[in-house]
């Protein structure tokens, strides 16, 4: 096991609140936006989402690497949160199963963590002033200049990091010989949700974030998927003219978070940063159409934006938070597109929402039609 010793660490948030804890994984100093995930478990998959590129972390189980590290539980090829704050963080891992510690993960990927943070104070903060940018440090103790060093960090808000997520080449998953073919547009996308598409007999190729629809056309796929991933979706137009085109096409369509984001600026209707946005595996959605509710998995900062979504003639609403309100599902009138804000293939978390791949392939195969 690598060494570790408990140095002292500084988290300095935007607003110059200051936790002292100490160091953990890499030492050095990290910036991001930092949010929370009020999920019990799964938190390699968290550190492995795309979707958490250029974030900061704060994990509301008390406990983090307690069970270690496992090859198989990844989202992705690396670790893309930048940064991680919990309570205990536990190098001695009981599961025989794992294959390394949490220590030694980060020190391999490089984050930069800090621990022994009263995580319960941390996250009321977040909740009651929002997600606001944060640095860690475990190797510069001076405030003053931590605070400049902040100040150089831009907001979430109009940056566009899809692209630095993407794939760069496209690449297969899945059987060659099954019996549905789907495009995934690459934002960020996670492994789970092509897990879901090749249980379904579904071959995926999966293309760059700023592939041309005409691109992916060559493919000859049964249909088209928008895929999860971070930023801004007000500032990607690239992704929009290829929705637009997809929808122009009347090819039928899936997306998954920032897909849901995208599908929705397709038709006009804007996106907004959320206050604090939802992350975690216990978020209730009511399906309005099919009048039921599901327990969701949910990780996003940005929304479409309510008001715009209700008095639009180009789509209809599905499905709906019922926490806030906010529109969690749509699906466009006289299309073959629906899409989602929450996570159906929640790995982790419940499985409640795993019948909307099974729409999709009813979409595909011209068994259900709105």
């Amino acid at each position: 096991m690598t060494n570790y010793t408990k140095l002292p660490a500084i988290l300095l948030l935007a607003d110059g609140t200051v936790f002292y804890g100490k160091a953990a994984g890499k030492i050095g100093t990290t910036t991001g936006e930092i949010c929370f995930n009020t999920g019990m478990t799964g938190y390699q998959e968290i550190f492995t989402d795309p979707s958490y590129f250029g974030q900061i972390m704060v994990t509301t189980n008390a406990h983090i690497g307690n069970y270690g590290i496992h090859k198989d539980e990844i989202e992705s090829g690396s670790i893309k949160i930048a940064g991680l704050v919990c309570k205990n963080y536990n190098i001695v891992y009981s599961r025989k199963e794992a294959t390394e510690s949490i220590q030694d993960y980060f020190q391999n990927d490089n984050l930069v963590a800090i621990s022994d943070i009263d995580t319960r104070a941390l996250v009321r903060h977040i909740r009651d002033k929002g997600a606001m940018n944060a640095i860690i440090s475990s190797e510069i103790t001076d405030i003053e200049e931590l605070k400049q060093k902040l100040a150089e960090v831009p907001s979430m808000e109009g940056l566009e990091l899809s692209s630095k997520v993407s794939t760069t080449e496209p690449y297969f998953y899945g059987n060659p010989e099954a019996s549905l073919k789907v495009a995934a547009l690459d934002l960020g996308i996670k492994k789970n949700i092509l897990r879901n598409f090749e249980n379904r007999d579904i071959y995926v190729q999966v293309f760059p974030a700023k592939t041309t629809f005409a691109e992916m056309e060559k493919f000859n796929p049964d249909g088209y998927f928008i895929s999860n991933g971070p930023g801004d979706p007000s500032v990607m137009p690239y992704a929009v003219e290829t929705i637009t085109e997809i929808l122009a096409a009347d090819k039928p369509l899936f997306g998954i978070c920032l897909g849901h984001q995208l599908l929705a600026e397709a038709n006009g209707i804007g996106t907004m940063k959320m206050f604090n946005g939802h992350r975690g595996l216990n978020h209730p959605v009511k399906n309005i159409i099919k009048n039921h509710c599901e327990v969701t998995s949910q990780n996003h900062g940005f929304g479409v934006i309510p008001d715009e979504v209700r008095n639009s003639d180009k789509v209809e609403i599905t499905h709906v938070n019922l926490n806030d309100k906010s529109i969690e599902g749509i699906r466009v009138k006289g299309k073959k597109a629906f899409s989602v804000q929450y996570h159906p293939e929640s790995s982790p978390g419940p499985h409640d929402s795993r019948y909307l791949f099974d729409d999709f392939v009813d979409v595909m195969k011209g068994a259900l039609a709105w």
